[in-house]
């Protein structure tokens, strides 16, 4: 059994690099860059900026003790998951000005950050309701699932539910 402060070798490391694009969609097994997401959001015609970060929690729905979690990914459907996600939310708030959606992959302890939402708009109403749908589109549409490590056990995560189309959250 593995002791809470146990991280296994990543699969692969992919650095984060700020776009030059308006949305910063990421999947990466690094560690998220909480900071540098609601930095590179500020921009000039945007006085607002929502930032929603996912960290790992100690126990979920039936399970306390919860030390660390791995979260797995069928990678080319979940980037292209995570576009469909940045692109309805535009279409719906079109007034953004930036935004990111950055999930993490591999193994993580309880206060890791597991997924990053951040949305920049000129006024404050719309950054908090885009990021709010920004956290729930992407747990609902995008194929990621979370395996819970405790010390009697492990098992893929509670509450699961099937995926749904971006446009279909509301």
């Amino acid at each position: 059994m593995a002791s809470p402060g146990y991280r296994s070798p990543p699969r692969t490391i992919v650095a984060m690099s700020v776009p030059p694009d308006p949305d910063w969609v990421a999947l990466c097994s690094a560690p998220l860059p909480v900071a540098e997401a609601a930095a590179w959001a500020t921009v000039p015609a945007c006085g607002a900026v929502v930032s929603f970060v996912g960290t790992v929690r100690d126990h979920a729905e039936g399970r306390t003790g919860v030390e660390r979690l791995t979260y797995e990914s069928y990678e080319e459907v979940a980037r292209a998951r995570m576009g469909e996600v940045a692109a309805e939310m535009r279409r719906r708030w079109p007034v953004i000005g930036r935004l990111a959606l950055l999930h993490r992959t591999g193994e993580l302890l309880v206060g890791d950050a597991a997924v990053v939402v951040v949305v920049s708009t000129p006024h404050r109403a719309d950054a908090f309701a885009a990021a709010q749908y920004g956290i729930d589109a992407v747990k609902a549409t995008v194929p990621i699932w979370k395996q819970e490590h405790w010390p009697e056990g492990t098992a893929w995560g509670t509450g699961a539910e099937p995926v749904r189309d971006a446009a279909d959250v509301s």
